[in-house]
């Protein structure tokens, strides 16, 4: 009786000695102890956020502690997280397993599962999903890059909850995170004693287990932008682990800085903490919080997506999209509704601001590849296979049309009507451009140089009377007077260089927006052709695009 008494006595005196949780300041809210896991044990985040409510949703960042694998907790990043917040951040700072009992890759399936967690509870934290970045310290930093760098590695994402999140991180600031473990043994004081613990062995026992868990190993141009900050007197993880990660990461292709504090050693303090938390704030700053939109823009994904997507430029944020099951045309109409085709379905769709089905066209279509809603409310169509370009009112009926075999057998694809009533059609097999008055007569023709072995996707009329056509081999959006040439973007200069230039659009500021097909990206230029902005599309294959106005 007496031992059970002084054991609960001692438990009772232990755990009112037990420190309390960081305070935070009134302007922030802070959720503690929130499980975003239950394998291995509950593990668990603080999530810190600003008390204003904000008119949209908020960039999220994950902080990760360090401790050599087998230390720290998420208390440690609770100012960090505070300072975040007051930035305009969902901070979340979590706990993770720990060696020797946990070992790698317990800790990475761990982070990932905190990452999907947020994404998973984004309504509920007032979470921008499509911009959650990662920073981690030490342990935490290999930790974060390892998310940075393995996204679809399905080997990392581990058995917990909310496996149809993603997992991914938009970018990352690492701070003195070990990037090779092959290399950590001879220049760190606590390796040898660290990292058996972690990897279930050491360099010569189990060196598949530090390749796997290194960081360098998982370069790819994929990777999400990352900024490393190190000190050069690091006596645990060598400041070259460092640098050879940031110059990979930039052979590959990737984004990477490597911020250097000369003398500094590991854990910041002091003026060496503050300038890694500036640092830091300005890496998410930039890449977590996307420039306001300056405009609008409808894609047609003709690629593996099958879509038709609505998003902002530059950010490329999507909006809503729809299927198009692979078809090429897009065109923005007022109030919301949207013109585009399905070619494999056979007809022209219209959508409205709900995105609902309210028109469609198909009678006697074969493969519609362009579509425009025209000022008198009929619409435009060209159908590639049958090489015919017809005129339909909102019943349904053909008024006009314009047939060539020139223009069958996909030989031909996008066409337009101008505002003095002809109609410019793209003879693509030709790399020639016609047009056609009402009559069905072609008043005007230009030849690209070379047209056999080009294509040409699209032209459009220009207020000037001028012509402006895209090209392929190369990419080129060509403007052409009457007479001849007068300027171009791309081709052969090489200050902008693309494979093939497909759809195109002019902006209000006088510059244009330009779809290159097979260098999958949208570039932006001013009116003397200098590239202001680009998005590279990824899986994204874009025939078309259109200002939403």
């Amino acid at each position: 009786m007496r031992i059970s008494v002084f054991l609960l006595l001692t438990a009772s005196a232990l755990f009112a000695q037990a420190p309390a949780p960081p305070a935070v300041p009134a302007s922030v809210i802070a959720d503690r102890d929130v499980v975003y896991s239950n394998v291995g044990g509950q593990q668990t985040m603080d999530i810190v956020r600003p008390r204003e409510a904000a008119a949209g949703t908020r960039p999220a960042v994950l902080l990760v502690h360090g401790g050599g694998f087998r230390a720290g907790t998420k208390e440690g990043y609770i100012g960090l997280a505070v300072k975040l917040a007051e930035h305009g951040y969902v901070a979340a700072t979590a706990n993770y397993r720990l060696s020797p009992r946990n070992q790698f890759p317990a800790p990475v399936h761990d982070v990932k599962a905190a990452v999907r967690f947020l994404r998973a509870n984004a309504a509920k934290y007032g979470i921008d999903s499509d911009h959650i970045g990662a920073l981690g310290g030490s342990a935490g930093g290999t930790l974060v890059l390892m998310l940075g760098l393995t996204q679809g590695v399905e080997e990392f994402e581990g058995s917990g909850p909310n496996r149809d999140q993603s997992s991914a991180v938009q970018c990352v600031v690492d701070e003195y995170g070990a990037t090779d473990f092959t290399q950590s043994y001879s220049k760190s004081v606590d390796a040898a004693e660290v990292l058996p613990k972690f990897l279930g062995g050491d360099l010569d026992h189990n060196r598949i287990d530090h390749i796997r868990s290194s960081p360098l190993n998982w370069v790819t141009p994929n990777a999400a932008p990352t900024i490393a900050i190190h000190g050069t007197a690091d006596p645990y993880v060598a400041y070259e682990q460092s640098l050879w990660l940031v110059e990979k990461m930039i052979a590959a292709g990737a984004t990477a800085e490597l911020d250097t504090i000369s003398g500094a050693g590991h854990g910041f303090k002091g003026a060496d903490a503050a300038h890694a938390d500036e640092k830091a704030i300005a890496w998410f700053d930039k890449y977590l919080k996307p420039a306001p939109a300056r405009h609008r823009i409808l894609i047609s994904d003709h690629g593996p997506n099958g879509e038709i997507v609505e998003m902002e430029w530059p950010s490329a944020r999507v909006l809503w999209k729809a299927p198009n099951d692979h078809g090429h045309d897009v065109q923005a109409l007022p109030n919301g509704h949207v013109l585009f085709t399905i070619n494999p379905q056979k007809k022209v769709v219209e959508l409205d601001e709900n995105h609902k089905e309210v028109w469609f066209y198909s009678e006697g279509l074969e493969h519609p590849i362009a579509a425009q809603r025209l000022a008198n409310g009929n619409t435009l169509i060209g159908d590639a296979k049958l090489g015919k370009v017809i005129e339909v009112t909102p019943d349904k009926k053909v008024v006009w049309k314009y047939e060539s075999a020139d223009l069958a057998n996909m030989r031909s694809r996008n066409s337009h009507r101008t505002e003095a009533g002809t109609t410019l059609i793209a003879v693509e097999a030709e790399g020639k451009i016609i047009e056609v008055d009402q009559a069905g007569k072609i008043v005007w023709q230009w030849q690209a140089p070379n047209g056999k072995n080009r294509r040409l996707y699209m032209g459009r009329r220009l207020p000037n009377g001028n012509t402006l056509v895209s090209l392929s081999d190369p990419g080129e959006l060509v403007e052409i007077e009457p007479k001849g040439t007068t300027r171009s973007v791309g081709g052969a200069n090489p200050a902008v260089q693309m494979g093939w230039t497909s759809g195109f659009t002019l902006l209000p500021e006088g510059g244009m927006l330009i779809n290159d097909y097979t260098g999958r990206r949208i570039i932006e230029v001013d009116a003397k052709g200098k590239m202001l902005a680009q998005w590279r599309t990824g899986s994204r294959t874009i025939a078309s695009i259109d200002l939403v106005k």
